[in-house]
């Protein structure tokens, strides 16, 4: 008895630290992303953002045919229609923000080069939270380095993980408040719609009695 429990605690201390550590892998990790332009039409990349998170980005423009100069738009929009970030005709740049608003932040692209067929490849380094803190500048204000340094990032990783935990305590709450509210109001319409089916049922039957009686067939 002493060894299944010993066996279970083991697994669900196994099952945390996994989780645990794929969330700070999904917290931390950073990673250029290729986006292909198409020569007309835009392309466009979502990221579900949380309020009073830092956002960095890095774009470059990498034309289908060198010997033709070619540019670029960038738009960056909030979840509420907000321009945060807008440039034409660049072929490479960067923004820095804060979001304010929960939701998805949109990023689209878009070719300015009028040349039929002409093409390119973006290349977007997108960092959040966490991913766009400058560690050595922390390491040399704070005089910290080696373990410190990393128990530091541990800590401040940490904390981020528990703020999207806590997140996503609060939208599962929201949503199951959302979906009791919604089985109630079937319920209450269903019952409604019962006893009106069953008074006009009892009306039809009193005018059908009525009808008859005065036709003499009852």
């Amino acid at each position: 008895m002493k060894r299944s429990k010993q066996s279970f605690l083991q697994c669900n201390a196994a099952s945390s630290m996994v989780i645990v550590l794929a969330l700070w892998q999904w917290t931390t990790e950073v990673g250029a992303i290729w986006i292909e332009l198409p020569p007309h039409g835009a392309k466009c990349l979502s990221e579900e953002i949380q309020p009073n998170v830092v956002v960095f980005g890095n774009y470059t423009l990498f034309s289908n045919d060198n010997r033709i100069p070619a540019t670029m738009s960038v738009k960056i929009t909030s979840p509420f229609g907000n321009i945060l970030h807008n440039k034409d005709k660049v072929s490479e740049g960067q923004f820095a923000l804060t979001t304010k608003e929960p939701g998805n932040y949109l990023a689209c692209f878009w070719m300015d080069s009028k040349e039929k067929g002409m093409g390119g490849n973006v290349n977007l380094d997108w960092k959040i939270g966490i991913a766009t803190r400058d560690w050595d500048s922390v390491a040399r204000m704070e005089r910290i380095e080696g373990v410190s340094l990393e128990l530091r990032k541990l800590e401040t990783t940490v904390s981020v993980i528990r703020e999207n935990l806590v997140h996503l305590v609060n939208r599962e709450r929201d949503i199951r408040d959302i979906s009791e509210r919604t089985n109630a109001r079937i319920a209450y319409l269903s019952i409604t719609s019962l006893f009106i089916c069953i008074g006009v049922s009892a009306l039809q039957m009193c005018h059908l009695e009525n009808f008859f009686r005065k036709k003499k067939l009852l």
